[in-house]
């Protein structure tokens, strides 16, 4: 057998000896194979459960629906609460770890009455590397992290998801419009449609992996990827874009000509607080 291929029926005996779970499932591919898995190991006594909001990106509850249908698992959409928490709303690095906090505290208040005994996510091992909060709110509240217990990289999750045929096994990584926001600068809905709008326009004219970046005075900073940022230059469509964005409300319209980076925000962090990488539960 391949490690993939061990470490793929180590998660189905791990997440069988649960005897029954929720699977927080945004439908990216970390979460996808988790509830997949799920599935196979626990049959009905499987649900997966995915948190609504102003920071869920356009279509993104939509192929949730799709891929839980494809998958065969039940599913469950709860509406999450944290712009309600002016510690979210402020932005500060551990923005996440309230988001978090309010979704994981829904989920305990929802195991009885699913009549499930563990909450699981999608984090992988090699989201210990990277500067996640959310971290600590699983850890606060018993969620399992079986990708991460049984070794999976994020190599290890796209081969066990191609292998699974599942649509999202190259699908780019795609965390909450929230998330392009500088930390410090507030995080309001008009703020995250003005995000949602613009990497909607990108993705329509072809550019797959795509952020724009919210910074202070309504200035979008684009990231796409290096060798496609020729694409945006021309002047037709380079002025067409800066007029599109400042309809959206954006007053300033940037190219980052490092190229796309993901979480490149979290590079300001060391600048703002002393919070260390996250510890996996």
């Amino acid at each position: 057998m391949s490690p993939v291929a061990i470490k793929r029926e180590q998660l189905l005996e791990l997440i069988r000896s649960f005897g029954s779970a929720a699977v927080a499932f945004s439908a990216g591919v970390d979460s996808t194979v988790v509830a997949n898995a799920a599935q196979l190991a626990l049959g009905e006594n499987a649900v997966a459960v995915t948190g609504t909001s102003a920071s869920l990106a356009s279509g993104e509850l939509e192929e949730a629906e799709s891929l839980a249908a494809q998958i065969g698992i039940r599913h469950i959409i709860i509406s999450t609460d944290e712009f309600a928490e002016p510690r979210y709303t402020q932005n500060a690095p551990d923005r996440c770890y309230h988001c978090k906090t309010e979704l994981y505290g829904q989920l305990d208040g929802l195991t009885e009455r699913l009549g499930v005994n563990v909450v699981l996510n999608g984090a992988n091992v090699d989201d210990a590397s990277d500067y996640r909060p959310g971290m600590k709110a699983a850890t606060e509240h018993d969620v399992r992290s079986p990708l991460a217990e049984c070794g999976f990289t994020k190599n290890d999750v796209r081969a066990l998801a191609e292998h699974w045929r599942l649509p999202v096994w190259d699908k780019p990584a795609t965390p909450c419009l929230s998330s392009r926001v500088a930390y410090e600068e507030e995080v309001t809905p008009e703020r995250l449609r003005m995000i949602d709008r613009s990497e909607r326009l990108l993705r329509e004219q072809g550019f797959r992996n795509v952020r724009v970046r919210y910074h202070r005075g309504d200035l979008a900073r684009i990231e796409v990827p290096a060798d496609e940022i020729a694409k945006l230059i021309p002047d037709e469509i380079r002025s067409q874009l800066a007029e599109q964005l400042r309809q959206f409300g954006f007053k300033f319209v940037t190219i980052d000509i490092e190229g796309f980076r993901s979480g490149s925000l979290n590079s300001l962090v060391q600048l703002t607080s002393t919070a260390s990488p996250a510890k996996l539960p």
